[in-house]
């Protein structure tokens, strides 16, 4: 079976959906490309704007958990990220859709309110993986596009402390969660959850074993630094930069 995948490679999304397919073992083509700049391919593969896109001989899959189902049925049970245990498997899934819906938004915002202060930090970290010719045009048309960017994503100062507040709550929930010494937060194994939270919280964590972002920590304004250095303190910081060490390595990387 032939697999592509549309992305923006530095994105958390899109990490989350790479991650799934490198732990599976799957070989595909990555399709990535600049933010905005993939509206295009987006659009010529499914009609939406929004990424990643799992582009396969069966179909398309435009969500980054119809993604993780798609992969789930191409793997050993004991291997899906949404276990077959009834029980077990509506845990998993409110626990994914929670990081989905909150967790993602709030650590794109709280980054990007950071980052788009400076062009070229921006065009350094949202570039990795992109093509060189998007990442000029990305850099000559900045101006325009991280308005665009701040408006789609409703960055301003009020709306990046709210998303501060939200995380601090999330992992303050995943540090109660793992209290009891657990590895994981489902069951006693590695599941949807663990990875949906590790990868959309990545942005505010920079873990080394992330495969796109390679940012020297150097580079980040002192403000960024403070706010990963908290995150990276906390039991869920911590235990989602294991999960990275660990599983995300484990995956081939």
């Amino acid at each position: 079976m032939t697999w592509t995948l549309v992305t923006i490679p530095a994105s958390h999304y899109c990490d989350k959906a790479r991650w799934a397919l490198d732990r599976a073992g799957l070989a595909y083509i990555e399709d990535g490309h600049m933010p905005i700049l993939h509206w295009r391919a987006a659009r010529r593969h499914k009609g939406t704007r929004t990424v990643p896109i799992l582009v396969h001989d069966q179909g398309i899959a435009a969500d980054s958990t119809d993604i993780l189902h798609v992969i789930d049925a191409h793997v050993a049970a004991d291997q899906q990220l949404f276990p077959a245990e009834p029980a077990l498997r509506a845990r998993v899934a409110a626990w994914e859709e929670r990081f989905d819906r909150q967790l993602g938004p709030a650590a794109r915002r709280l980054v990007y309110f950071h980052l788009l202060q400076d062009p070229a930090l921006t065009t350094d970290v949202v570039g990795s993986g992109a093509p060189r010719h998007e990442r000029v045009i990305f850099r000559g048309l900045f101006p325009l596009l991280a308005g665009l960017m701040r408006r789609g994503m409703n960055i301003t100062p009020a709306k990046s402390a709210q998303s501060r507040e939200k995380l601090q709550a999330l992992f303050a929930d995943v540090g109660a969660e793992l209290a009891d010494g657990r590895r994981y937060l489902c069951g006693d194994r590695f599941t949807a959850a663990d990875l949906t939270f590790a990868a959309l919280a990545s942005p505010v964590l920079l873990p080394d074993g992330h495969p796109v972002i390679r940012t020297a920590w150097a580079r980040v304004p002192p403000a960024m630094q403070a706010e990963i250095t908290a995150f990276r303190e906390t039991p869920a910081g911590e235990f989602a930069l294991r999960l990275y060490r660990e599983e995300r390595r484990a995956s081939g990387l």
